[in-house]
């Protein structure tokens, strides 16, 4: 940047702080004036592009202790000597010399100085403030920051018994070469699993491979987010008296649970901790109970129904069906 544009700026009022303030507070201000004015999210907005170039210069210098320092020195000098338009002889620059004559020393002139950031770029410690650059440069002047190599994906099918206890797959490249990929235990059908640093290689770094898990259902068990739903059948003597049962779990082993007399087909008992266990919570386990109803019965049996169908004449279940069912 020439010189005099150091002069004629004022970049602490640029990036809207005092001239007394911090290195975090220079850092801070920038970093919330370029979110602000990022191309990326101005498009086609010229006005907030030069906004952008001009905050990305200030910080460039401001953030300099050395170039702070100097910046500090010009301004005070050259509100007073130098204003712009002066010219030649007590007031100026010298006859054939302009600024950068004068102050050619106090920068380091020459090829390999340090120049700020007039063009506007994102300083490297900011590169991740908007994702490690963007685009355009042909467009706007800016350039991008070395990238990470784009991501990968993968599906991959799983067992019901290996989503609930965790497992391991292979997944084979077309190079031959096969990665290992550790499933936890608890994931849900369609959940993704990052493997880091095995996605397509780039200048920064390599970029992810995402798999994208399938999971088998089971003919017993049946998730229901961290729930497992079950049905299990009762006879009609167990559901009318009440009775202790036993349920299978996902453990392998069986829990008792209590079925209330009179309780219906359809009703639903909770048995709690007995669902999925993942890293943040556990489940529990939804018994459905089905009444089953006798297919083949023997004299003896046929009788004691007929019996007990005599002794319950007056409870009719369809009584009130007809009010239920009026338009």
């Amino acid at each position: 940047m020439a010189s005099q544009d150091w002069v004629e700026k004022d970049f602490y009022a640029i990036l809207g702080i005092a001239k007394d303030a911090s290195d975090a507070d220079i850092k801070k201000a920038y970093r919330k004036l370029a979110r602000q004015y990022h191309p990326d999210t101005n498009a086609g907005d010229a006005a907030a592009e030069k906004k952008f170039k001009d905050i990305s210069e200030a910080y460039s210098v401001l953030s300099s202790p050395e170039d702070r320092q100097q910046y500090d020195a010009i301004r005070a000098m050259g509100g007073a000597r130098f204003a712009p338009g002066a010219g030649a002889g007590r007031g100026g620059a010298g006859a054939n010399g302009g600024f950068e004559d004068l102050f050619g020393g106090l920068f380091g002139g020459g090829p390999g100085a340090r120049q700020p950031a007039g063009g506007g770029g994102i300083p490297p410690e900011f590169a991740d403030l908007f994702g490690g650059g963007f685009g355009g440069g042909n467009q706007t002047g800016f350039q991008r920051a070395p990238q990470k190599g784009s991501d990968r994906t993968a599906t991959t099918s799983i067992s019901f018994a290996g989503s609930i206890k965790g497992t391991t797959v292979s997944l084979r490249e077309s190079n031959g070469n096969v990665i290992d990929v550790k499933i936890p235990a608890g994931i849900k059908d369609g959940q993704k699993v990052r493997q880091r640093g095995k996605g397509n290689v780039g200048p920064a770094g390599n970029g992810d491979l995402i798999i994208t898990v399938s999971v088998k259902p089971h003919e017993f068990f049946h998730r229901d987010g961290d729930n497992i739903r079950i049905h299990v059948p009762v006879t009609f003597a167990e559901a009318a008296l009440g009775a202790t049962i036993d349920v299978p779990t996902l453990d392998g082993d069986t829990v008792k649970v209590r079925v209330p007399a009179g309780t219906p087909a359809g009703r639903t008992l909770r048995v709690k901790g007995r669902g999925v266990k993942t890293s943040k919570a556990t489940g529990d386990l939804l018994v459905t109970i089905d009444v089953a109803v006798p297919q083949n019965l023997n004299k003896e049996a046929e009788e004691a129904v007929k019996a007990f169908a005599a002794a319950t004449t007056d409870a009719n279940p369809r009584h009130d069906l007809a009010a239920k069912a009026r338009l």
